[in-house]
């Protein structure tokens, strides 16, 4: 499967859940967030470190999710998106979405022995929805 197939493979999904989610405008962990929650995706904020984002439930872990998650996008270091991998999996994720500059070799790895499809090194995903929203208004 090509790359841009996966993507917009991905993007047809429904519940996304953002570690590394941010309360501040600045941080892309934010941007990515409000610009799948505003794009109309059920969206998920993941961070120990705070108890909403942008006036939603932040959870600590994926595993305090209520519900299933279609597609982990990680904004964070690239360790904390090694130990990710191993919640994913285990909560049998199937798409992973590596921000330029979360992803690793090992963090791959993980997500490949999880049998978990992966989008990594670029583009960002808010690029990919904006691209997307492009080509659905210039066909309608």
């Amino acid at each position: 499967m090509s790359i841009r197939v996966l993507q917009e493979h991905v993007l047809s999904q429904r519940r996304f859940a953002v570690l590394g989610a941010s309360r501040d405008p600045e941080n892309a962990g934010y941007r990515v967030y409000e610009t799948l929650k505003s794009a109309g995706y059920v969206t998920y904020a993941i961070n120990p470190n705070y108890d909403e984002v942008a006036g939603d439930i932040c959870y600590p872990r994926l595993d305090n999710v209520p519900g299933p998650i279609d597609c982990v996008v990680t904004v964070t270091g690239p360790e904390t998106t090694e130990d990710a991998m191993r919640a994913a999996g285990h909560l049998k994720i199937p798409f992973v979405w590596m921000q330029p500059g979360s992803e690793s070799t090992a963090a791959y790895n993980l997500a490949i022995s999880f049998a978990m499809q992966i989008v990594s090194g670029g583009p960002c995903i808010i690029d990919a929805i904006k691209h997307r929203t492009t080509l659905v208004a210039t066909a309608a």
